[in-house]
Protein backbone atom coordinates (compact mmCIF):
# COMPACT_ATOMS: atom_id res chain seq x y z
CA UNK A 1 0.00 0.00 0.00
CA UNK A 2 1.22 3.23 -0.76
CA UNK A 3 3.07 4.60 2.25
CA UNK A 4 1.12 8.37 2.24
CA UNK A 5 -1.69 6.31 3.51
CA UNK A 6 -0.11 4.83 6.13
CA UNK A 7 0.86 7.85 7.83
CA UNK A 8 -1.28 8.04 10.27
CA UNK A 9 -0.41 4.38 11.81
CA UNK A 10 2.22 3.34 13.56
CA UNK A 11 2.80 0.00 12.02
CA UNK A 12 3.11 -1.55 8.88
CA UNK A 13 -0.47 -3.25 7.32
CA UNK A 14 -0.49 -6.88 8.48
CA UNK A 15 0.25 -8.87 4.65
CA UNK A 16 -3.24 -10.41 5.25
CA UNK A 17 -5.21 -7.48 5.67
CA UNK A 18 -3.13 -5.90 2.82
CA UNK A 19 -4.43 -8.67 0.34
CA UNK A 20 -7.44 -9.30 1.29
CA UNK A 21 -8.84 -5.01 1.09
CA UNK A 22 -6.86 -5.51 -2.72
CA UNK A 23 -8.99 -5.19 -5.25
CA UNK A 24 -7.08 -4.91 -8.64
CA UNK A 25 -7.97 -7.98 -10.54
CA UNK A 26 -11.48 -6.63 -10.64
CA UNK A 27 -10.29 -3.25 -10.86
CA UNK A 28 -8.10 -3.58 -14.49
CA UNK A 29 -11.09 -3.11 -16.55
CA UNK A 30 -11.66 0.40 -14.96
CA UNK A 31 -7.96 1.37 -15.95
CA UNK A 32 -9.11 3.38 -19.12
CA UNK A 33 -12.51 5.13 -17.31
CA UNK A 34 -10.15 6.05 -14.36
CA UNK A 35 -7.31 7.97 -16.40
CA UNK A 36 -10.52 9.41 -18.56
CA UNK A 37 -12.05 10.95 -15.46
CA UNK A 38 -8.29 11.97 -14.10
CA UNK A 39 -7.92 13.98 -17.69
CA UNK A 40 -10.96 15.89 -16.76
CA UNK A 41 -10.45 16.33 -13.50
CA UNK A 42 -7.04 17.84 -14.30
CA UNK A 43 -8.23 20.26 -16.48
CA UNK A 44 -10.91 20.99 -14.11
CA UNK A 45 -8.02 21.96 -11.50
CA UNK A 46 -6.38 24.20 -13.73
CA UNK A 47 -8.90 26.02 -14.84
CA UNK A 48 -9.92 26.35 -11.50
CA UNK A 49 -6.67 27.81 -10.36
CA UNK A 50 -5.86 24.72 -8.06
CA UNK A 51 -2.87 23.96 -10.11
CA UNK A 52 -0.74 25.71 -12.90
CA UNK A 53 -1.55 24.72 -16.52
CA UNK A 54 2.22 23.26 -16.81
CA UNK A 55 1.36 20.95 -14.11
CA UNK A 56 -2.09 20.04 -16.10
CA UNK A 57 -0.27 19.47 -18.87
CA UNK A 58 2.47 17.04 -17.50
CA UNK A 59 -0.25 15.29 -15.56
CA UNK A 60 -2.59 14.34 -18.92
CA UNK A 61 0.72 13.68 -20.71
CA UNK A 62 1.35 11.01 -18.27
CA UNK A 63 -2.35 9.56 -18.08
CA UNK A 64 -2.17 9.53 -21.53
CA UNK A 65 1.36 7.35 -21.65
CA UNK A 66 -0.21 5.37 -18.73
CA UNK A 67 -3.13 4.42 -20.85
CA UNK A 68 -0.88 3.46 -24.16
CA UNK A 69 1.39 1.38 -22.05
CA UNK A 70 -1.89 -0.44 -20.36
CA UNK A 71 -3.05 -0.78 -24.08
CA UNK A 72 0.34 -2.66 -24.81
CA UNK A 73 -0.14 -4.63 -21.65
CA UNK A 74 3.14 -2.63 -20.29
CA UNK A 75 0.58 -1.37 -16.75
CA UNK A 76 -0.07 -4.10 -14.48
CA UNK A 77 -2.15 -3.25 -11.21
CA UNK A 78 0.28 -4.15 -8.52
CA UNK A 79 -1.62 -5.25 -5.51
CA UNK A 80 0.87 -3.15 -3.14
CA UNK A 81 -1.08 -0.57 -4.68
CA UNK A 82 -4.29 -1.93 -3.75
CA UNK A 83 -6.73 -0.30 -6.39
CA UNK A 84 -6.90 1.10 -9.53
CA UNK A 85 -6.83 4.79 -8.47
CA UNK A 86 -3.61 4.13 -6.23
CA UNK A 87 -1.84 2.02 -8.84
CA UNK A 88 -2.59 5.03 -12.19
CA UNK A 89 -1.50 7.55 -9.43
CA UNK A 90 1.65 5.62 -8.14
CA UNK A 91 3.00 5.59 -11.80
CA UNK A 92 2.13 9.18 -12.51
CA UNK A 93 4.21 10.27 -9.86
CA UNK A 94 7.21 7.93 -11.56
CA UNK A 95 6.49 10.23 -14.75
CA UNK A 96 6.07 13.36 -13.64
CA UNK A 97 6.46 15.02 -9.66
CA UNK A 98 3.10 17.27 -10.65
CA UNK A 99 0.99 13.69 -10.25
CA UNK A 100 1.15 13.94 -6.65
CA UNK A 101 -1.39 17.11 -7.04
CA UNK A 102 -3.76 15.18 -8.53
CA UNK A 103 -5.48 14.11 -6.07
CA UNK A 104 -6.52 17.50 -4.67
CA UNK A 105 -10.46 18.44 -4.07
CA UNK A 106 -11.13 14.49 -4.86
CA UNK A 107 -11.43 11.10 -2.90
CA UNK A 108 -11.51 7.53 -3.82
CA UNK A 109 -15.31 7.21 -3.24
CA UNK A 110 -16.23 9.93 -5.63
CA UNK A 111 -13.61 8.67 -8.24
CA UNK A 112 -14.66 5.06 -8.07
CA UNK A 113 -17.94 6.09 -8.11
CA UNK A 114 -16.85 7.86 -11.44
CA UNK A 115 -14.99 5.18 -12.88
CA UNK A 116 -17.84 2.91 -12.35
CA UNK A 117 -20.53 5.16 -13.96
CA UNK A 118 -18.41 5.47 -17.11
CA UNK A 119 -17.56 1.88 -17.29
CA UNK A 120 -21.24 0.87 -17.11
CA UNK A 121 -22.23 3.58 -19.42
CA UNK A 122 -20.20 2.31 -22.10
CA UNK A 123 -21.09 -1.22 -21.08
CA UNK A 124 -24.96 -0.36 -21.53
CA UNK A 125 -23.62 1.23 -25.07
CA UNK A 126 -22.34 -2.28 -25.81
CA UNK A 127 -25.10 -4.22 -24.79
CA UNK A 128 -27.38 -2.50 -26.79
CA UNK A 129 -25.35 -2.65 -29.98
CA UNK A 130 -25.44 -6.55 -29.44
CA UNK A 131 -28.96 -6.72 -28.84
CA UNK A 132 -29.21 -4.74 -32.18
CA UNK A 133 -27.29 -7.55 -33.82
CA UNK A 134 -29.19 -10.18 -31.95
CA UNK A 135 -32.44 -8.33 -33.48
CA UNK A 136 -31.21 -8.05 -36.96
CA UNK A 137 -30.11 -11.99 -37.11
CA UNK A 138 -33.71 -12.70 -36.32
CA UNK A 139 -35.44 -10.34 -38.42
CA UNK A 140 -33.40 -11.48 -41.53
CA UNK A 141 -34.91 -14.78 -40.46
CA UNK A 142 -38.45 -13.73 -40.46
CA UNK A 143 -38.17 -11.84 -43.48
CA UNK A 144 -36.32 -15.11 -45.46
CA UNK A 145 -39.30 -17.16 -43.79
CA UNK A 146 -42.26 -14.45 -43.78
CA UNK A 147 -44.80 -16.56 -45.36
CA UNK A 148 -44.27 -20.13 -43.52
CA UNK A 149 -46.54 -21.29 -41.15
CA UNK A 150 -46.37 -23.28 -38.18
CA UNK A 151 -48.36 -24.56 -35.15
CA UNK A 152 -48.78 -21.97 -32.21
CA UNK A 153 -48.69 -23.35 -29.33
CA UNK A 154 -50.03 -22.62 -25.53
CA UNK A 155 -49.20 -25.42 -22.58
CA UNK A 156 -46.98 -26.92 -25.31
CA UNK A 157 -49.81 -28.16 -26.61
CA UNK A 158 -51.43 -27.35 -30.61
CA UNK A 159 -53.01 -23.99 -30.55
CA UNK A 160 -53.94 -22.27 -33.49
CA UNK A 161 -51.80 -21.42 -36.73
CA UNK A 162 -49.55 -19.05 -36.83
CA UNK A 163 -46.72 -17.70 -38.86
CA UNK A 164 -43.21 -18.99 -38.07
CA UNK A 165 -41.84 -15.24 -38.43
CA UNK A 166 -44.92 -14.06 -36.27
CA UNK A 167 -42.60 -16.10 -33.28
CA UNK A 168 -39.69 -14.43 -34.41
CA UNK A 169 -40.92 -11.03 -34.28
CA UNK A 170 -42.25 -11.86 -30.72
CA UNK A 171 -38.80 -11.89 -29.46
CA UNK A 172 -37.57 -8.78 -32.02
CA UNK A 173 -39.92 -7.08 -29.74
CA UNK A 174 -39.19 -8.49 -26.18
CA UNK A 175 -35.55 -7.22 -27.02
CA UNK A 176 -36.53 -4.33 -27.72
CA UNK A 177 -37.62 -3.82 -23.90
CA UNK A 178 -34.20 -5.21 -23.11
CA UNK A 179 -32.63 -1.82 -25.16
CA UNK A 180 -34.95 0.23 -23.67
CA UNK A 181 -33.94 -1.08 -19.78
CA UNK A 182 -30.39 -0.29 -20.79
CA UNK A 183 -31.01 3.11 -22.35
CA UNK A 184 -33.08 4.13 -19.50
CA UNK A 185 -30.31 2.82 -16.94
CA UNK A 186 -27.70 4.96 -19.04
CA UNK A 187 -30.13 7.76 -18.39
CA UNK A 188 -29.99 7.80 -14.92
CA UNK A 189 -26.20 7.24 -13.62
CA UNK A 190 -24.91 9.63 -16.63
CA UNK A 191 -24.26 11.80 -13.75
CA UNK A 192 -20.86 12.91 -12.92
CA UNK A 193 -20.10 12.07 -8.68
CA UNK A 194 -16.77 13.87 -9.17
CA UNK A 195 -16.25 16.91 -6.35
CA UNK A 196 -18.26 15.01 -3.99
CA UNK A 197 -14.99 13.93 -1.88
CA UNK A 198 -15.18 11.59 0.66
CA UNK A 199 -18.82 12.53 1.66
CA UNK A 200 -18.99 16.52 2.25
CA UNK A 201 -17.45 17.95 -0.69
CA UNK A 202 -14.95 20.50 -0.28
CA UNK A 203 -13.51 24.11 0.65
CA UNK A 204 -11.79 24.44 -2.72
CA UNK A 205 -13.10 25.96 -5.44
CA UNK A 206 -13.65 23.10 -7.77
CA UNK A 207 -16.36 23.34 -11.09
CA UNK A 208 -17.96 19.70 -10.87
CA UNK A 209 -20.07 20.83 -14.12
CA UNK A 210 -17.12 21.51 -16.07
CA UNK A 211 -15.90 17.61 -15.38
CA UNK A 212 -19.23 16.45 -16.19
CA UNK A 213 -19.05 18.58 -19.27
CA UNK A 214 -15.61 17.43 -20.04
CA UNK A 215 -17.04 13.28 -19.65
CA UNK A 216 -19.64 14.32 -21.72
CA UNK A 217 -22.13 13.39 -18.82
CA UNK A 218 -25.10 14.58 -18.45
CA UNK A 219 -25.03 16.37 -15.32
CA UNK A 220 -23.41 16.60 -11.64
CA UNK A 221 -24.67 15.29 -8.54
CA UNK A 222 -27.31 17.25 -5.80
CA UNK A 223 -25.71 15.68 -2.74
CA UNK A 224 -22.63 14.85 -2.14
CA UNK A 225 -23.55 11.82 0.27
CA UNK A 226 -25.80 10.49 -2.05
CA UNK A 227 -23.07 10.49 -4.49
CA UNK A 228 -20.28 8.66 -2.82
CA UNK A 229 -23.49 5.98 -1.34
CA UNK A 230 -25.34 5.67 -4.82
CA UNK A 231 -25.11 2.30 -6.03
CA UNK A 232 -28.90 2.28 -7.39
CA UNK A 233 -27.17 2.18 -11.23
CA UNK A 234 -25.31 -1.13 -10.06
CA UNK A 235 -28.99 -2.75 -9.10
CA UNK A 236 -30.11 -1.22 -12.32
CA UNK A 237 -27.87 -2.68 -14.72
CA UNK A 238 -27.76 -6.26 -13.16
CA UNK A 239 -31.24 -6.40 -12.96
CA UNK A 240 -31.55 -5.16 -16.80
CA UNK A 241 -29.17 -7.86 -17.70
CA UNK A 242 -31.45 -10.33 -15.72
CA UNK A 243 -34.50 -9.65 -17.69
CA UNK A 244 -32.71 -9.70 -21.28
CA UNK A 245 -31.04 -13.43 -20.23
CA UNK A 246 -34.90 -14.03 -18.74
CA UNK A 247 -35.84 -13.68 -22.85
CA UNK A 248 -32.17 -15.20 -24.32
CA UNK A 249 -32.99 -18.33 -21.86
CA UNK A 250 -36.59 -18.89 -23.26
CA UNK A 251 -35.14 -18.41 -26.75
CA UNK A 252 -32.61 -20.79 -26.27
CA UNK A 253 -35.29 -23.18 -24.23
CA UNK A 254 -37.42 -23.15 -27.73
CA UNK A 255 -33.99 -23.25 -30.26
CA UNK A 256 -33.49 -26.93 -28.47
CA UNK A 257 -36.84 -27.76 -28.18
CA UNK A 258 -37.19 -27.28 -31.76
CA UNK A 259 -33.94 -29.17 -32.44
CA UNK A 260 -34.61 -32.53 -30.71
CA UNK A 261 -36.06 -34.97 -33.08
CA UNK A 262 -39.71 -34.79 -31.75
CA UNK A 263 -39.73 -31.15 -32.98
CA UNK A 264 -37.42 -31.25 -36.41
CA UNK A 265 -38.54 -28.40 -36.64
CA UNK A 266 -34.91 -26.66 -36.58
CA UNK A 267 -31.16 -27.68 -37.20
CA UNK A 268 -28.58 -25.98 -35.48
CA UNK A 269 -25.20 -26.42 -37.32
CA UNK A 270 -22.88 -28.45 -36.93
CA UNK A 271 -19.52 -26.09 -35.57
CA UNK A 272 -22.45 -24.93 -33.06
CA UNK A 273 -22.55 -28.47 -31.35
CA UNK A 274 -20.54 -30.89 -29.50
CA UNK A 275 -20.61 -34.77 -29.41
CA UNK A 276 -20.92 -37.10 -26.53
CA UNK A 277 -17.54 -38.72 -25.30
CA UNK A 278 -18.98 -42.68 -25.26
CA UNK A 279 -22.15 -41.79 -28.21
CA UNK A 280 -20.34 -41.31 -31.30
CA UNK A 281 -23.96 -40.13 -32.56
CA UNK A 282 -24.78 -37.65 -30.38
CA UNK A 283 -25.48 -34.32 -31.63
CA UNK A 284 -25.71 -31.67 -28.59
CA UNK A 285 -26.35 -28.17 -28.77
CA UNK A 286 -24.09 -27.50 -25.60
CA UNK A 287 -23.73 -23.97 -26.22
CA UNK A 288 -27.63 -23.25 -26.35
CA UNK A 289 -27.64 -24.99 -23.31
CA UNK A 290 -25.29 -22.89 -21.53
CA UNK A 291 -27.33 -20.06 -22.32
CA UNK A 292 -30.00 -21.51 -20.01
CA UNK A 293 -27.38 -22.33 -17.66
CA UNK A 294 -25.87 -18.93 -17.33
CA UNK A 295 -28.98 -17.51 -16.69
CA UNK A 296 -28.90 -18.50 -13.40
CA UNK A 297 -25.34 -16.46 -12.86
CA UNK A 298 -26.84 -13.11 -13.72
CA UNK A 299 -29.48 -13.51 -11.32
CA UNK A 300 -27.40 -14.37 -8.66
CA UNK A 301 -25.70 -10.90 -9.64
CA UNK A 302 -28.61 -9.24 -8.72
CA UNK A 303 -29.20 -11.13 -5.47
CA UNK A 304 -25.84 -10.35 -4.33
CA UNK A 305 -26.12 -6.43 -4.84
CA UNK A 306 -29.16 -6.29 -3.14
CA UNK A 307 -27.78 -7.88 -0.10
CA UNK A 308 -24.71 -6.25 -0.13
CA UNK A 309 -26.28 -2.23 -0.45
CA UNK A 310 -29.47 -3.67 2.32
CA UNK A 311 -28.38 -2.67 5.18
CA UNK A 312 -25.47 -0.57 4.91
CA UNK A 313 -24.91 3.75 6.72
CA UNK A 314 -25.45 6.49 4.10
CA UNK A 315 -21.98 7.47 3.20
CA UNK A 316 -19.21 5.57 1.69
CA UNK A 317 -18.51 1.90 3.15
CA UNK A 318 -16.01 -0.53 2.33
CA UNK A 319 -18.68 -2.62 1.24
CA UNK A 320 -19.48 -1.00 -1.54
CA UNK A 321 -15.92 -2.26 -2.96
CA UNK A 322 -18.36 -5.39 -3.51
CA UNK A 323 -20.70 -4.01 -6.21
CA UNK A 324 -18.02 -3.93 -9.15
CA UNK A 325 -17.91 -7.75 -9.48
CA UNK A 326 -21.58 -8.64 -9.87
CA UNK A 327 -21.80 -6.02 -12.10
CA UNK A 328 -18.98 -7.17 -14.69
CA UNK A 329 -19.71 -10.56 -13.98
CA UNK A 330 -23.40 -9.51 -15.36
CA UNK A 331 -22.17 -8.04 -18.36
CA UNK A 332 -19.65 -10.49 -19.07
CA UNK A 333 -22.43 -13.21 -18.94
CA UNK A 334 -24.77 -11.58 -20.49
CA UNK A 335 -22.93 -10.08 -23.49
CA UNK A 336 -21.53 -13.66 -23.93
CA UNK A 337 -25.15 -15.54 -24.12
CA UNK A 338 -25.96 -12.99 -26.37
CA UNK A 339 -23.23 -13.93 -28.89
CA UNK A 340 -24.03 -17.15 -28.64
CA UNK A 341 -27.94 -16.77 -29.04
CA UNK A 342 -27.00 -14.83 -32.39
CA UNK A 343 -24.92 -17.20 -33.52
CA UNK A 344 -27.58 -19.38 -33.39
CA UNK A 345 -30.07 -17.52 -35.43
CA UNK A 346 -27.52 -16.61 -38.13
CA UNK A 347 -26.70 -19.91 -38.74
CA UNK A 348 -29.68 -22.50 -38.10
CA UNK A 349 -31.64 -24.18 -40.90
CA UNK A 350 -35.41 -23.84 -40.68
CA UNK A 351 -37.13 -27.14 -41.90
CA UNK A 352 -40.44 -25.78 -43.65
CA UNK A 353 -41.95 -29.04 -44.57
CA UNK A 354 -42.21 -29.69 -41.21
CA UNK A 355 -43.40 -26.69 -40.00
CA UNK A 356 -45.82 -26.83 -42.35
CA UNK A 357 -47.12 -30.32 -42.26
CA UNK A 358 -47.56 -29.26 -38.65
CA UNK A 359 -50.01 -27.25 -39.50
CA UNK A 360 -52.53 -29.50 -40.87
CA UNK A 361 -53.92 -30.52 -37.35
CA UNK A 362 -57.51 -29.35 -37.95
CA UNK A 363 -58.39 -29.09 -34.29
CA UNK A 364 -56.27 -26.17 -34.18
CA UNK A 365 -59.04 -24.59 -36.70
CA UNK A 366 -61.38 -24.26 -33.73
CA UNK A 367 -61.33 -20.98 -32.79
CA UNK A 368 -61.98 -19.95 -36.76
CA UNK A 369 -65.14 -22.16 -36.73
CA UNK A 370 -66.25 -20.36 -33.45
CA UNK A 371 -65.86 -17.21 -35.32
CA UNK A 372 -67.72 -17.94 -38.34
CA UNK A 373 -70.17 -18.38 -35.78
CA UNK A 374 -69.59 -14.50 -34.48
CA UNK A 375 -69.93 -13.17 -37.20
CA UNK A 376 -72.74 -14.89 -38.21
CA UNK A 377 -74.44 -13.22 -34.71
CA UNK A 378 -74.37 -16.57 -32.73
CA UNK A 379 -72.95 -15.72 -28.93
CA UNK A 380 -69.81 -16.46 -28.55
CA UNK A 381 -70.52 -19.11 -25.63
CA UNK A 382 -72.83 -20.89 -27.51
CA UNK A 383 -70.43 -20.89 -30.74
CA UNK A 384 -67.81 -22.16 -28.45
CA UNK A 385 -69.82 -25.42 -27.14
CA UNK A 386 -70.61 -26.21 -30.43
CA UNK A 387 -67.26 -25.77 -31.61
CA UNK A 388 -66.08 -27.82 -28.63
CA UNK A 389 -68.68 -30.85 -29.44
CA UNK A 390 -67.86 -30.60 -32.67
CA UNK A 391 -63.95 -31.05 -31.89
CA UNK A 392 -64.52 -33.92 -29.58
CA UNK A 393 -66.58 -35.93 -32.24
CA UNK A 394 -63.60 -35.10 -35.00
CA UNK A 395 -61.11 -36.45 -32.06
CA UNK A 396 -63.15 -39.43 -30.53
CA UNK A 397 -63.56 -40.68 -34.45
CA UNK A 398 -59.78 -39.29 -35.83
CA UNK A 399 -61.87 -37.08 -38.26
CA UNK A 400 -60.45 -34.11 -40.00
CA UNK A 401 -63.05 -31.49 -39.50
CA UNK A 402 -62.04 -30.25 -42.86
CA UNK A 403 -63.60 -34.25 -44.46
CA UNK A 404 -67.35 -33.51 -42.30
CA UNK A 405 -69.88 -32.61 -44.69
CA UNK A 406 -72.10 -29.77 -43.91
CA UNK A 407 -75.19 -31.52 -43.19
CA UNK A 408 -73.17 -33.07 -40.74
CA UNK A 409 -72.00 -30.10 -39.40
CA UNK A 410 -74.79 -28.17 -38.76
CA UNK A 411 -76.03 -31.19 -36.78
CA UNK A 412 -73.40 -29.16 -34.22
CA UNK A 413 -74.74 -25.61 -35.30
CA UNK A 414 -77.23 -24.29 -37.83
CA UNK A 415 -75.53 -21.74 -38.56
CA UNK A 416 -72.89 -23.40 -40.47
CA UNK A 417 -73.06 -22.69 -44.30
CA UNK A 418 -71.31 -24.42 -47.19
CA UNK A 419 -68.59 -21.38 -47.43
CA UNK A 420 -67.41 -22.51 -44.01
CA UNK A 421 -65.41 -24.54 -46.02
CA UNK A 422 -63.26 -21.68 -47.04
CA UNK A 423 -61.74 -21.36 -43.83
CA UNK A 424 -60.87 -24.86 -43.27
CA UNK A 425 -56.80 -24.76 -44.28
CA UNK A 426 -54.40 -23.21 -41.88
CA UNK A 427 -53.55 -20.99 -44.74
CA UNK A 428 -57.00 -19.53 -44.96
CA UNK A 429 -57.17 -19.08 -41.27
CA UNK A 430 -53.62 -17.08 -41.33
CA UNK A 431 -55.18 -14.82 -43.89
CA UNK A 432 -57.94 -13.39 -42.25
CA UNK A 433 -56.21 -13.34 -38.77
CA UNK A 434 -55.40 -9.74 -39.37
CA UNK A 435 -56.13 -7.84 -36.05
CA UNK A 436 -53.53 -5.67 -35.14
CA UNK A 437 -50.67 -7.31 -34.35
CA UNK A 438 -51.55 -10.21 -35.36
CA UNK A 439 -50.44 -13.16 -36.75
CA UNK A 440 -52.07 -12.17 -39.66
CA UNK A 441 -50.41 -12.36 -43.29
CA UNK A 442 -51.34 -8.81 -43.89
CA UNK A 443 -50.03 -7.90 -40.52
CA UNK A 444 -46.85 -9.92 -40.48
CA UNK A 445 -45.76 -8.33 -43.95
CA UNK A 446 -46.61 -5.12 -43.04
CA UNK A 447 -44.46 -5.71 -39.71
CA UNK A 448 -41.34 -6.99 -41.53
CA UNK A 449 -41.99 -3.56 -44.08
CA UNK A 450 -41.75 -1.49 -41.13
CA UNK A 451 -38.78 -3.39 -40.18
CA UNK A 452 -36.33 -2.23 -42.69
CA UNK A 453 -34.60 0.48 -42.09
CA UNK A 454 -34.05 0.33 -38.26
CA UNK A 455 -32.65 -3.21 -38.98
CA UNK A 456 -30.36 -2.10 -41.43
CA UNK A 457 -29.00 1.12 -39.92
Amino acid sequence: MSKNLRERFSKAIDPYNAEFVACVREDERLVPFDIQGSIAHAKMLAKSGLITKEDCSAIVQGLEQILGEWKKGKFKLDPAYEDVHMNVEQRLTQITPAGEKLHTARSRNDQVALDLRLWAASECDAVITAIRGLQGAIVTRAKQHETVMMPGITHLQHAQPIHFAHVLLAWNDALDRDAGRFAACWERLNVSPLGACALAGTSLPIDPAYVARELGLAGTFGNSLDAVSDRDFCVEFAVACAILMVHLSQMAEMLVLWSANEFDYIDLPDELCTSSSIMPQKKNPDMIELVRGKAGRVFGTVNELLVTLKALPIGYNRDLQMSKGPMFAAADTTRACLKAITLAFEKLSVNVDRLEQETQDGQMLATDLAEYLVRKGVPFRQAHGAVGRLMRHCAENQLDVAEIAIKDLKKFHAGFEKEVTDLLNPRASLQHRNSPGGTGTDQVRKRLAGLKGAQSE
